[in-house]
């Protein structure tokens, strides 16, 4: 903090010249002194003085300069920092990928300002952009693969990115890397060390909240979602169903007799035979339908942009798949079949609700008409 700003110089230079005037006098004496022991005993004293004098002024000086040169590094440092702490609040909000990909395109260039940033993220030995430019991505994995131990030096020598593994417990998870100009001060290199760090963890950190919810959400025995959290889903898809004005169909089924089944190979084979229902799903149904376990045998399907003669048929073909390929337990076969009620979605039905009851009643009437068949909500025809 200065104590003298630029509009007090006029006050001090006043200053100075009154002083002078007071101290004339006896300064013309000093002088007057220090020439006549000059010249009594042979000495340079007031050269010397001028000397110390001039000595005293650049020490001063540069000691100045020094300081105000500590000073901005010290300025810089207190950006930095402030700028790792604004990444380290962003990614302890962020809990999946997504958003950690904002947090992090946003605050990373500040660490390395008038450069390229780029993340690549390791996911089964194949790089993934996380952020920084598309293009160039062949130097930048190599560059990658070199910082975390896969490759060697580069043969050529030439100039790389600058390179910060992001390494959890042990293993890297990716790379943070840097354009190599202009050249990155000590400083800049350590504050991107932690910024990795800090990157590293909070990636770890949602893949561990990743696979806790997903295991939260999905039946361990069939890989099918849980209820609740499908029927959050189908809300969902039933919602986007409604905008785009696209047909939407849920299929519901269970198994028949198997209670007989339970009864019969005890809770393992039935655990074995709810096993082969969620591959056989897996199987027969896409990626984007969803899957739900909804009782202890019953099961959901939606079938998003699938009208009921597409849902008519896929309940076929699960129909055909279960009963064809009988369930292996011990030296038996399990012979399974199912029953099933389709119900689509209408454009008036505002509830997840009504739906499921629709396609609930269909499959009632399915078991009531002497099980492994189909039966449609409403009556509807098949065209």
């Amino acid at each position: 903090m200065r104590l003298v700003g630029r509009n007090d110089a006029f006050l001090l230079g006043g200053l100075a010249v009154a002083l002078f005037v007071v101290f004339a006098r006896p300064l013309g004496q000093a002088l007057t002194l220090a020439q006549d022991i000059d010249q009594r005993a042979g000495l340079q004293l007031l050269p010397a003085l001028v000397i110390l004098t001039g000595v005293l002024m650049v020490h001063l000086a540069r000691r100045r300069g020094q300081m105000r040169s500590e000073a901005r590094a010290a300025t810089a440092r207190a950006d930095e920092l402030e700028r790792l702490v604004a990444l380290g609040h962003a990614l302890a909000r962020s809990l999946e990928v997504g958003s950690i990909r904002t947090a992090a395109d946003e605050n990373l260039p500040r660490l390395a300002p008038g450069r390229v940033v780029w993340v690549l993220i390791r996911r089964a030995h194949q790089w993934e952009p996380m952020i920084g430019p598309t293009d160039g991505l062949g130097p930048r994995e190599r560059a990658a693969s070199r910082a975390i131990g896969e490759l060697q030096a580069a043969a050529d020598g030439g100039a790389e990115d600058v390179c910060f593994p992001m390494i959890v417990a042990g293993v890297p998870l990716g790379v943070l890397g840097v354009s190599p100009t202009p050249p990155l001060t000590e400083h800049e290199k350590a504050g991107l060390v932690a910024a990795a760090a800090l990157l590293g963890v909070s990636i770890k950190n949602a893949e561990l909240f990743a696979e806790v919810r997903d295991a939260s959400a999905r039946d361990p025995l069939t890989t099918c979602f849980t209820r609740k959290h499908a029927l959050d889903l189908i809300d969902g898809e039933l919602r986007r169903a409604r905008r785009s004005r696209q047909a939407v169909t849920l299929v519901m089924f269970d198994l028949d007799q198997f209670k007989k089944i339970n009864d019969r190979y005890g809770h393992l084979g039935g655990d074995a035979v709810l096993a082969s229902v969620g591959q056989r799903m897996s199987a027969v149904l896409r990626g984007s339908d969803i899957k739900c376990r909804y009782g202890g045998d019953e099961f959901l399907v939606l079938l998003p942009d699938t009208p009921m003669v597409g849902a008519h048929r896929v309940a076929e073909t699960l129909r055909h798949e279960l009963e064809d390929r009988p369930v292996r337990w011990h030296e038996e076969a399990i012979v399974v079949t199912a029953s099933f009620g389709i119900a689509e979605m209408r454009e008036d039905e505002a509830e997840v609700e009504g739906l499921v009851a629709r396609a609930d009643a269909a499959l009632y009437r399915a078991k009531q008409g002497g099980r492994n068949r189909i039966e449609i909500a409403d009556h509807a025809p098949i065209t």
